[in-house]
């Protein structure tokens, strides 16, 4: 029984450790993007003309005025209503 506590206690340890490198990592990588003038905020949403899904407009592809999700709609083209 002591060795299961002992075994469970380690484990919590792990994965507090891990945890908290992960949250040093994440603010330095906030902080570098913020000096350099990247804020991260909110991101304009735009649905793809052919399937109407909402992606991030960094994440689409554009044609023209069209604004796709993916390549593979763009290569489909505008749906027609």
């Amino acid at each position: 029984m002591r060795n299961i506590l002992i075994f469970i206690l380690v484990l919590i340890a792990i994965w507090w450790v891990r945890r908290a490198l992960q949250r040093m990592r994440e603010g330095g990588a906030a902080k570098r993007a913020h000096k350099a003038g990247r804020a991260s905020g909110p991101e304009r949403m735009l649905a793809c003309d052919h399937c109407g899904v909402h992606v991030p407009e960094s994440e689409g592809v554009r044609q023209g005025d069209a604004f796709f999700c993916s390549e593979e709609h763009r290569r489909l083209g505008a749906r027609r209503s």
